[in-house]
């Protein structure tokens, strides 16, 4: 069960696909998830483009997360690091239906951040966040 509260203030324009702010509510323990790409477990980058890479650094983000103990519900807050801003946006519909399946319709406090490149040349999209997990007790080290 999820110790966050999302909050979405009325005279804000209305969030699509994130939350604007986030409250852990007490008895919860603070995750923080490195930041992770589209790497799949061979170390390789996987092909297809900002959408394929994006589902495979959220799938680990979230692997990372269950390990941890928590869901994607869990979640706190995600920052997205994005090397080509113009084809994230194009994407947008694609992206928030990957989002959709993975993680569900609720949504962490977000942030999309523009940047020249990632440690991973090839890599086109990073995701970090921080969660709240009631009881967390990691599954493996």
């Amino acid at each position: 069960m999820s110790s966050l509260r999302r909050v979405n203030p009325a005279h804000l324009a209305a969030p699509k696909g994130f939350s604007h702010a986030v409250v852990a509510e007490a008895g919860g323990t603070p995750v923080y998830l490195a930041g992770q790409t589209g790497m799949a477990p061979d170390g390789s980058i996987v092909d297809g483009g900002i959408v394929a890479q994006f589902r495979q650094a959220l799938s680990n983000l979230l692997a990372a997360l269950e390990a941890a103990g928590g869901t994607p519900a869990d979640l706190a807050q995600l920052r997205i690091y994005i090397v080509d801003m113009d084809a994230y946006r194009a994407a947008a519909r694609e992206i928030g239906a990957v989002w959709r399946e993975l993680a569900g319709t609720e949504y962490p406090a977000m942030a999309g951040i523009g940047v020249a490149r990632l440690w991973d040349v090839e890599a086109l999209v990073e995701v970090e966040g921080v969660a709240v997990v009631a009881g967390s007790h990691p599954k493996s080290a």
